[in-house]
């Protein structure tokens, strides 16, 4: 087991992380969050592959027993589980959204920092609950934190070309 935490940017050009994610220091626990955003016209889902190789480990259901051995998830299984969250008005996944800034993990514990598309977004407390559980039936993650932050302000050129194309912005 390790206490180093690992930081995985996420590129907003291709919704990916990136190969050469550093270890970086965590984050504090104890920032607020702002549960809102906007939405615009929905469509059709549509998940995009990380193009590095994913190492092994298959996402689990399920509470994890004190006796388990701990397996430290992957970078693309992080990654995979954000895109089973879908923006329930746009209709499209939130790595492909570009809402998620960045992912650290460290032991069990996984701590996202990610926005809305506005702070208004009556779909905000469901997409962040969501996401929490998302990551939270991974193996080797007992606890996801998902730090809400306006700052940079969302803008549709973090989105990922496929979902461009969703929502007809050329």
């Amino acid at each position: 087991m390790t206490s180093e935490s690992v930081s995985i940017p996420i590129s907003p050009e291709t919704g990916c992380c990136s190969e050469n994610a550093s270890p970086a220091p965590q984050q504090p626990a104890d920032s607020a969050t702002d549960n809102t955003c906007q939405t615009e016209a929905p469509s059709a889902l549509q998940a995009e592959t990380c193009s590095h190789p994913a190492a092994s480990g298959e996402p689990s259901a399920g509470s994890h027993s004190a006796g388990e051995e701990w397996t430290e998830p992957d970078d693309t299984a992080l990654i995979d589980a954000l895109r089973m969250v879908i923006d329930p008005e746009l209709m499209i996944n939130i790595i492909d959204l570009g809402l998620v800034y960045s992912i650290n993990h460290t032991d069990r514990k996984v701590v996202v920092e990610m926005t809305l598309t506005s702070p208004a977004c009556p779909a905000g407390p469901q997409i962040i609950s969501q996401a929490k559980m998302s990551l939270e039936k991974l193996q080797g993650i007992d606890q996801a934190e998902i730090k809400l932050t306006m700052t940079p302000p969302w803008t549709p050129d973090r989105m990922t070309d496929d979902a461009r194309d969703q929502l007809g912005i050329f």
